[in-house]
């Protein structure tokens, strides 16, 4: 039998490999599992997400492909069109999907909609879930009307997708804490301070320039004129308070003898969790679905730039509040459906209003609901009190499906107690 011999010093060596060996297998999996937690991505706040997002979007370019915030994980989902881009979105804390429509080509698509299928009854969106355009139709849409939409449709496969609506598209005239000019009867959604002077936002489809707005039916509690006003293409006014000593403090009604304080504006995003306050439906809630919606609401009046939401509404409720915590977001426009079977609600965002009018709100000048004169308190979220709006809308009454049965309502944020018995099923 044969024995080799085996010197102390390579026996040393090889017994330093083996533990080294042994703890590479031992740390790998934990270096690893370091680079997984590092990668994994963030929690968002709903406001965080929407700055993230913005800024992430503008740095991958033509790259990104839109994005959406997962209000159920708090993560931030950015679609990129490949891998380079996913890493740098993932830098940034944000879940990357790769997806196969770039942001290009979804606008081109809704370019094509509006070229070729500009029909009553229709509206569409980039939908970043699906990262296709999500078209809606409204009962209204059939024979020649469906068949042309199909046409224009039938050519994007893989770009759009369509879905019925069971209800009809309209802006809905008359509305919320109630304000009344014209013969119609609509919300005010957030007060705003322009320049120093109290006003008021409300919808543009509400009524023109130059309009008087009353807190009661009958006209004698003046609240103001409307100083600015575009409607169609974009569907928002400005109401300027007679009374230049008008208070008008930062909140919206909450329908429950309580407000929520707004001290900004904020831009929507997909997924955003929002609420909206009427007088007709109390306060609603629900989710941004879409953005920079297009909605044809017949005879001519075609909106763009609009925010798509799952939020109901009913006629009463136009021109009022909607709001994500303590900012605010949209003047509702219209939509489809009711409270009780759902249906599309669209808003015209209150950035871009803000910014056409001149106004500030929140930290910045007035928000949504606020006193009027010396007690009676204005605007989406106000207590109706014994001034200027408080006494006179007081008196007013609920607001509901009513005895004058087709009359001109629609969708927004109520005055406490401004609420009127003459509000019927009719325009909305």
């Amino acid at each position: 039998m044969s024995h080799r011999r085996v010197n102390k010093r390579t026996s040393a060596i090889a017994a330093a490999s083996a533990a080294a060996l042994a703890g590479a297998v031992i740390l790998l999996p934990n270096a690893n599992a370091s680079d997984e937690k590092e990668a994994a991505p963030r929690t968002f706040a709903g406001p965080a997400a929407a700055e993230t997002g913005t800024a992430l979007a503008a740095d991958l370019g033509a790259d990104a492909a839109g994005w959406y915030f997962d209000g159920d994980s708090g993560r931030l989902v950015m679609n990129v069109l490949d891998e380079e881009a996913a890493e740098t979105a993932r830098a940034k804390g944000a879940e990357a999907r790769i997806v196969d429509n770039s942001m290009a080509e979804l606008k081109a698509a809704t370019q094509t909609l509006s070229d070729q299928a500009s029909i009553p009854g229709t509206a569409w969106s980039i939908d970043p879930k699906t990262n296709k355009v999500s078209v809606l139709a409204d009962r209204t849409v059939t024979g020649d009307k469906l068949a042309e939409l199909e046409q224009a449709t039938d050519g994007m496969a893989g770009l759009v997708s369509v879905k019925r609506s069971q209800g009809e598209f309209k802006p809905f005239a008359d509305g919320g804490d109630a304000i009344f000019g014209g013969g119609s009867r609509c919300s005010l959604g957030f007060n705003v301070d322009v320049n120093g002077a109290p006003g008021f936002l409300t919808a543009g489809h509400c009524g023109g320039v130059g309009q008087t707005w009353t807190a009661d039916q009958g006209g004698a509690q003046p609240l103001g004129a409307t100083a600015e006003s575009v409607f169609p293409v974009a569907d928002f006014s400005l109401v300027m308070y007679d009374d230049p000593a008008t208070e008008a403090p930062s909140t919206v009604d909450l329908q429950d003898g309580t407000t929520q304080e707004i001290t900004e504006a904020a831009e929507a995003s997909v997924g955003m969790e929002v609420q909206r306050s009427g007088s007709t439906t109390g306060l609603s809630d629900g989710q941004v679905t879409g953005l920079n919606a297009t909605v044809n609401y017949g005879n001519g009046d075609i909106v763009n730039g609009l925010i798509q939401t799952n939020v109901c509404a009913e006629p009463g409720d136009s021109g009022g509040a909607m709001f994500s915590g303590t900012a605010a977001v949209g003047l509702t426009s219209g939509g489809s459906g009711d409270c009780t079977v759902g249906g599309e609600t669209f808003f015209q965002p209150v950035t871009t209003a803000l910014e056409a009018v001149g106004a500030t709100i929140g930290a910045g000048g007035a928000g949504a609901g606020g006193e009027a004169g010396d007690g009676g308190e204005a605007g989406a979220g106000g207590e109706a009190g014994d001034g200027v709006i408080g006494e006179g809308a007081g008196d007013a009454g609920d607001a509901g499906a009513g005895d004058q049965g087709a009359g001109d309502e629609g969708i927004g944020s109520p005055v406490d107690g401004a609420r009127d018995d003459s509000s019927g099923s009719g325009h909305q």
